[in-house]
């Protein structure tokens, strides 16, 4: 079940994607006078397929991992006289490099667009207040400790962990200071400290962890909440509410000490202590063995924690008016951009480990991950993704629209197109560099697995 949700996911996020990505190419080529043949969401043969009154196939395909627009073109088969004005090649650099820069264009306005309605439906989050801060790290060397709320890096705002993550990925690898304006009882000031050439993991990169810090978690008490029908937690006579004070006779101070304790225990009886609507009874339970993802056995007895509540004070509302949410859409897009840029010359120059690339199965675990998550991940997803996919099509590489812009440009210049041999070279090159990223990413995705 979990691998069809996984499944559906991916193709829902790709198709999503795609569609916008293409739909770009063939707004704009509609409007350039170029006849589009086809309109393909997937590669291979259709599995559906319309025509409309200009002719154009409008076609779901088998592969769900792409798409494309297939335009009139004299150098792909013949094309009659009287439709030659139709044909791509026939129409100017200009239009050309119009109708190649539409489909990323579509994708940045897409983020723009989501971002603008999370900023108008606003969202919680939750301020950046720093919890543990780790001995001898960046943030001990700066002076951060506990309660501290961050509202800015480097001069930028921040209203969340996941700004403070974006803005600490920015800086991976790189020399000179960072600073952060922090408050602390109400009083704001700024602390700075020297990165020194800091690196993240290469195969978890996790800026906050490698920075020091943990975020600040509300106390977390040892009290069960949903009891799983069946699992041992539900045979044992456990129940929702029951606080758990003791496992074999040993205090247990919170929630993640108790998951530790039963974690340890695959298969062996624990005798928990438990208090119940005032009483104290002891429990027998065996918790049972589960393998993980990396091949380590654990217990588990499929007891979920009770809520917990976050302090208000800790919580921001985000809510923008529809006229003032743009400038935030846009920011947020630019953001993004700029993360994929610097993600991109840190992997070129070594600073980022080339494993941080990921492919469908990665993908596919994130938007299964998202779409469970609730609304507002799987937009900030989609939204991402689709920044992603506008800025790498973006690069001029054979083959990808950056590639062709780059041709169609020198023509431009040169008042003629570069000759057939130098194009077919390209092309080949393109191929060839885009057919190594593709395997090295779905390599890095089964190392993950």
């Amino acid at each position: 079940m979990q691998i069809l949700q996984t499944v559906l996911a991916l193709i829902v996020t790709l198709g999503i994607l795609v569609t916008i990505h293409e739909f770009g190419h063939f707004w704009v080529a509609r409007r350039c006078g170029v006849k589009v043949l086809r309109f393909s969401v997937g590669f291979g043969k259709p599995m559906f397929s319309r025509y409309d009154r200009h002719g154009t196939e409008f076609a779901v395909a088998a592969i769900p991992l792409g798409g494309y627009v297939k335009m009139l073109d004299e150098r792909e088969g013949p094309v009659p006289e009287d439709q030659r004005h139709l044909a791509f090649n026939t129409k100017s650099p200009g239009k050309r490099i119009a109708i190649a820069s539409a489909g990323p264009i579509a994708n940045f306005l897409f983020a723009i667009a989501a971002y603008w309605l999370l900023s108008v439906v606003g969202f919680t989050t939750m301020a950046p207040v720093v919890g543990d801060v780790e001995p001898e790290s960046i943030a001990e060397r700066m002076g951060l400790s506990e309660g501290m709320e961050i509202h800015q890096v480097d001069g930028r705002p921040v209203t969340s962990w996941r700004d403070v993550n974006m803005r600490l990925l920015e800086r991976a690898g790189e020399q000179g200071s960072i600073s952060l304006e922090i408050s602390e009882d109400s009083r704001k000031r700024t602390l700075s400290a020297d990165l020194g050439g800091w690196r993240l993991d290469e195969d978890t990169p996790n800026p906050l962890q490698e920075f020091g810090v943990q975020p600040w978690r509300p106390e977390v008490p040892p009290v069960l909440g949903q009891i799983v029908s069946g699992d041992p937690a539900d045979r044992a006579g456990l129940k929702a509410g029951d606080r758990v004070v003791a496992v074999d006779g040993e205090p247990v101070a919170d929630w993640f000490a108790l998951v530790e304790k039963i974690r340890a225990n695959p298969g062996q009886t624990l005798e928990l202590t438990v208090e119940r609507s005032g009483d104290t009874l002891d429990v027998l339970v065996t918790p049972a063995s589960f393998t993980t993802e990396s091949g380590e056995t654990i217990g588990r007895v499929g007891a979920g924690v009770s809520e917990v509540s976050w302090p208000d004070e800790l919580l921001r509302e985000v809510q923008y008016g529809p006229l003032a949410a743009i400038p935030n859409a846009v920011a947020e897009t630019w953001g993004d951009t700029r993360l994929t840029l610097v993600a991109i010359q840190k992997m070129v120059t070594g600073l980022l480990s080339p494993t941080n690339l990921s492919g469908p199965i990665t993908i596919a675990r994130v938007a299964e991950a998202s779409v469970s998550s609730g609304f507002e991940d799987f937009i900030r997803f989609l939204a991402y993704l689709s920044v992603s996919l506008g800025v790498l099509n973006l690069l001029p590489i054979p083959v990808l629209d950056g590639g062709h812009i780059v041709y169609y440009s020198i023509e431009a210049i040169r008042r003629k197109p570069l000759s057939e041999q130098a194009q077919a070279l390209g092309l080949r090159i393109g191929m060839a560099m885009i057919f190594t990223l593709m395997v090295f990413a779905l390599y890095n995705d089964l190392m993950r697995l």
